[in-house]
């Protein structure tokens, strides 16, 4: 396992609790920028839900090889979802959130698939 892969997890796995955060308490940032893409504020907590599985999932990926692949390739699905609810809701701007997170989360998925 790679010292890279470690700290990417760890990185990724506290923006996804961030995010999920965000969600939860209904932050003003999070409510405007998913309402551009138009989801519905009942999507929040599971949406949040998910977030935070696919942290724990990064963390304990660390330890078991191949829970951290499934765990990286659905936090890479989820934000890949997420631009193209953006972009599908006309919402060019509001890709600027998710678009690095799914670049990350393809980043640490390959650096965990190496290091198998």
């Amino acid at each position: 396992m790679t010292v890279a892969y470690v700290v990417l997890a760890i990185l990724l796995s506290a923006m996804l609790v961030l995010s999920a955060r965000g969600k939860l308490t209904k932050d003003e940032k999070v409510v405007q920028s998913l309402s551009a893409a138009n989801v519905p504020l009942s999507w929040y907590p599971p949406l949040a839900v998910v977030e935070i599985v696919g942290a724990a999932g990064l963390i304990v990926g660390i330890f078991v090889g191949p829970l951290g692949v499934a765990a990286a390739i659905g936090v890479s699905l989820y934000f890949l979802g997420a631009v193209i609810a953006h972009l599908r809701a006309g919402d060019t701007k509001g890709v600027a959130a998710p678009a690095p997170i799914l670049l990350f989360a393809v980043i640490t998925l390959v650096l965990r698939i190496l290091s198998l």
